[in-house]
């Protein structure tokens, strides 16, 4: 919603012509707060004359008489959540000045009414308060961080104080200039003691049963931290934040195979029944069996679609599942961490990375004791414990008070579902974020490469390659693809703009998958499709692009890439601008991303791939169109329809060999996919052969991968890696489809 004031000042607030006009929350500033990409002309905030504010005089005596700072204790608790309405605006109010773990700050959320309708107009956040108490009041003032360049900056809240059990009191909201001048004042009837209300539906599938709560005590816990009882609910509710059970829970179909991103998608556009294409702070988790390809992913936070993501999430019982306390306890961890994500919270190691960004805790957030850090990176660093054991020796159960910040004082946008993209968008970043360090010990490189020229409109992939440099031999992860978040690439754009690709798909791979770098394997390999992610597409100007990556080991060393650079040519002709259209649309990213998708929201997409296949064969792009087509026919998809019933729909193998043959023709002389998704499509194209019945063509497709790879440059291990793989893909296809 972008709106405008004309009469910024005027006391019954901007006309209803006005609002199409007025720069959005993020497209203005506020002198000495965050500033927004893009900021520049000032606008006064919402003023209104409603309510009862106290008299400058009042409020000047209580300042003379009464103590200050938030150790002075109130007689009744004034902490949680208030809203009022003024002429044409509502203000929804946050105080955090008492109950469990203050932070001493207000915040609010200011909305916009014209006619029936309301729309969001920005938010406030005061980090800093003063707290004056009367025995018949609190009054908590400080200036603020707007979301719109607020003449009137100076927040105060007055509170009258109730005694014994009676309701909570309305609080008067008074907004002042620096001279101290009042603006617009809101009477705010009390709500909740909680800074923010979600409702979660929870799906599970069949034989898959849904965690219910954790005795913290059945296990060793820090010093001082009590035993109690937790449940996914309790454990927000002792962030602040209410967690209410809604909607109609359903019992799904299982996917025995494994769920895919697609498949997960699909599931909850149809099953989840508070779901809307819109922001509203709702979410969705499914209690899922297995992620497809990748037992030891224990959730994931999937939902991708259009502008409206961070919906839902899905934990994996196979997982995580037991009855023992390890278990249990891990299983509640792994539910907070995946809804966490839906609230924007990033992994603690990624902080730094968001908009706007927040500090790292103990070495580089690896040392912190959070839900959202993962128990067996655990480092404190400074030669303390670490690890998975280490962990939960000090692990409070408990979010950090930075993360307690977001979650009970972040900009409504930023924190609602349905509304600023996983880590708050494509803005700038700092680039010092991505520079080399002033001393690396880690004994590890990390190389990026990639074609150095690519089509307009030509998916861009790139190779990640981790290798040792310490003749000694080093131990690290081997979690290099940016979907587990692990690595982070930055992309500067033509137009000088430094991004951060984020991916659809955040895999939430919590486990320890060590390897060991020496001379008799001195790297590993993983590559990347990085051309569209949550933010859209990520190439689609013309022009010289620089990339660089930063893989979190597992010590903690951050270990960037030289910079690759690469152009995007500008198309020779229309027929290459009709082909970049049709490759370049949000579904046909998305379907890019998946590697296809039988799901109906995503038919745009794969209708307009399908026009490049039959109209455009001869065309280079039309490989990555062959590809998705291919390797989504090539195998089953799951759906859940009518009566929450599981439906497959078989894999088409002669359409798998149809469209994959030609890729692969066509890769083998240079003119289509990298070395590692080539691999990938020739395995797959070979199962598609068996499954045909012709096991004999699917030994030859293998061992004509092996021959390709072998008169390449590729250094012996690599090699040999591809001969294994090829020879445990024969026995594989032996063992399912031979006679």
């Amino acid at each position: 919603m972008s709106i405008r004031a004309d009469d910024p000042t005027a006391a019954a607030g901007p006309s209803a012509m006005a609002w199409a006009t007025m720069p959005s929350a993020t497209d203005i500033t506020v002198p000495g707060a965050r500033t927004a990409p893009g900021a520049g002309e000032r606008h006064e905030g919402p003023r209104t004359e409603t309510g009862t504010a106290p008299t400058g005089a009042a409020v000047a005596a209580a300042d003379a008489t009464a103590p200050t700072g938030p150790a002075a204790a109130a007689p009744t608790p004034v902490h949680g959540r208030y809203r009022g309405a003024g002429a044409g605006f509502e203000l929804e109010l946050r105080v955090d000045i008492d109950g469990s773990r203050p932070l001493h700050k207000l915040s609010g959320d200011v909305f916009a009414t014209s006619g029936a309708t309301t729309g969001y107009f920005g938010s406030f956040v005061v980090h800093a308060v003063a707290v004056t108490r009367t025995p018949d009041h609190v009054v908590v003032t400080g200036e603020g961080e707007f979301g719109w360049a607020a003449r009137y900056p100076v927040v105060r809240v007055v509170i009258p104080l109730v005694p014994g059990e009676g309701p909570r009191a309305a609080a008067t909201v008074q907004f002042l200039d620096a001279p101290r001048r009042p603006g617009a004042s809101y009477l705010c009837p009390f709500v909740s003691p909680y800074f923010r209300t979600v409702q979660w539906e929870q799906d599970s599938v069949v034989g898959k049963v849904p965690f219910v709560s954790y005795d913290t005590g059945s296990l060793p816990l820090p010093p001082g931290t009590p035993a109690r009882t937790l449940t996914v609910p309790a454990a927000y509710a002792d962030a602040g934040l209410e967690l209410m059970s809604a909607g109609t829970p359903n019992v799904l179909a299982e996917n025995a195979d494994g769920w895919t991103d697609g498949e997960l998608h699909g599931a909850m556009c149809d099953n989840f029944s508070l779901w809307k294409d819109l922001p509203q702070w709702k979410v969705w988790l499914l209690v899922a069996g297995a992620y497809e390809g990748n037992p030891g992913v224990r959730g994931i936070m999937f939902d991708y679609h259009d502008t409206f993501q961070r919906q839902g999430c899905a934990v994996f019982y196979d997982a995580i599942k037991g009855t023992d306390p390890d278990a249990q306890r891990s299983q509640l961890r792994t539910y907070v961490h995946e809804l966490g994500h839906a609230f924007n919270l990033m992994h603690s190691w990624q902080k730094n990375l968001s908009e706007p960004p927040a500090p790292l805790g103990p070495n580089q957030g690896f040392g912190d004791l959070s839900w959202m850090n993962y128990p067996h990176k655990y480092n404190p660093g400074g030669g303390a414990p670490s690890g998975d054991a280490a962990y939960w020796a000090n692990f409070p159960f408990r979010f950090t008070d930075d993360e307690l910040a977001h979650l009970r004082h972040g900009f409504y946008r930023d924190v609602v579902m349905g509304a600023g993209a996983f880590g708050a968008g494509a803005r700038d970043i700092a680039p010092e974020l991505f520079e080399e360090p002033i001393a690396d010990e880690s004994g590890l490189r990390l190389e990026l490469r990639a074609k150095p020229a690519h089509e307009f409109g030509e998916p861009v992939v790139v190779e990640l390659k981790l290798r040792t440099t310490d003749l000694r031999g080093r131990t690290t992860h081997a979690f290099l693809h940016p979907n587990n978040d692990l690595v982070s690439i930055a992309i500067r754009q033509p137009s000088g703009r430094t991004v951060v690709f984020r991916p659809l798909m955040r895999r939430c791979v919590d486990e320890d998958l060590t390897v060991r770098l020496d001379t008799s394997r001195p790297a590993v390999y993983t590559s990347a499709y990085i051309g569209y992610g949550r933010d859209g597409h990520y190439f689609q100007q013309p022009g010289r692009y620089t990339l660089r990556a930063v893989y979190l080991a597992s010590d903690g060393s951050r270990v960037v890439s030289p910079a690759l650079r690469l152009t995007v040519r500008h198309p020779q002709s229309r027929t290459d601008e009709h082909v970049a259209e049709l490759m370049m649309g949000e579904e046909q990213g998305t379907l890019l991303a998946l590697l296809g998708s039988d799901s109906p929201a995503l038919r745009a997409g794969n209708d307009a791939l399908q026009e490049v296949v039959e109209r455009h064969a001869k065309h280079p792009l039309s490989v990555y169109a062959r590809m998705v087509k291919g390797l989504n026919a090539e195998r089953d998809f799951k759906s859940l329809g009518a009566g929450r019933r599981l439906t497959v729909r078989p894999a088409d193998t002669k359409e798998g060999i149809q469209q994959l043959a030609p890729v692969v023709d066509a890769s083998v002389q240079g003119k289509g996919l990298d070395n590692i998704t080539l691999t990938m499509v020739m395995c797959r194209l070979a199962r598609a052969e068996a499954r045909q019945g012709d096991l004999e063509q699917a030994h030859t497709v293998l061992d004509r991968m092996t021959q390709h790879f072998s008169g390449q440059r590729l250094t012996p291990h690599v090699v040999d890696a591809i001969r294994a793989q090829a020879e445990a893909t024969k026995a594989d296809l032996a063992a399912a489809y031979g006679a």
